[in-house]
C-alpha cells in the first residue's frame, strides 16, 4: 500500500570533501564553536562558509562518505512501501535537515520519521542538535509530523552488528 503523505528521512553526518580547503574549515568550526558559547544565530560570515563547503562539488572519489550514505539509501528504497524519501546531512554536505524536510513537505509529506545513521549515544549531533532543529521545524510546520527515531535500541544495533561480523567468521 502506497503512503505518499508519509516519509523517511535519513541522516547521516557529512563529510568535508577532498581538495577543500582547510583554512576554511578551521575558520567556519571557529565561528561555529563561538556561536554554541553565546547562544548567537549563525552569523552571515559562517552561513556564508557553511554554504561553501556544502554546495562545493562532489564525486565518489572527493567524499566517499557521502558516495556511501547514497549507497545505503538506494538499499533503503525498496522497503519504503511508497513513502517518500529523503536524504540530509548534519553538516558539511548538502542538503541541510531544514533543506531536506522543507522538500519532502513540498512533496506532500504529512508525516516525515527522520532516522540517523549516528547509532550510539553520547553525540551532540543525535542528542542535541538533531532535535533542536526538528522542534524549531515543528513550530514552523505545525500542521505535519515529524518523528525523531532516535534513540536507537543499542540491543538490536548489537545483534544486527554481530549478525555482521558472523559473515567474516
Amino acid at each position: 500500500m502506497s503512503e505518499p503523505h508519509k516519509a523517511i528521512l535519513l541522516v547521516g553526518h557529512g563529510g568535508i570533501p577532498k581538495g577543500y580547503p582547510s583554512d576554511l574549515i578551521t575558520k567556519l568550526k571557529r565561528l561555529e564553536a563561538q556561536r554554541r558559547a553565546t547562544g548567537s544565530p549563525m552569523s552571515p560570515e559562517e552561513l556564508e562558509l557553511d554554504t561553501k563547503v556544502r554546495t562545493w562539488p562532489r564525486t565518489p572519489e572527493t567524499d566517499p562518505y557521502k558516495a556511501g550514505l547514497e549507497t545505503l539509501a538506494a538499499a533503503m528504497k525498496p522497503l519504503l512501501n511508497g513513502s517518500l524519501f529523503g536524504l540530509a546531512y548534519n553538516e558539511f554536505c548538502g542538503p541541510t535537515l531544514a533543506e531536506a524536510v522543507e522538500s519532502l513537505i513540498r512533496q506532500g509529506a504529512q508525516t516525515i520519521t527522520v532516522v540517523s545513521t549516528m547509532f550510539t549515544p553520547g553525540g551532540s549531533h543525535s542528542e542535541s542538535e538533531i532535535p533542536e532543529e526538528l522542534e524549531e521545524l515543528r513550530k514552523k510546520h505545525p500542521k505535519v509530523t515529524l518523528i525523531y527515531a532516535w534513540p536507537y535500541n543499542l540491543e538490536k544495533v548489537s545483534k544486527m552488528l554481530m549478525e555482521h561480523v558472523q559473515q567474516f567468521s
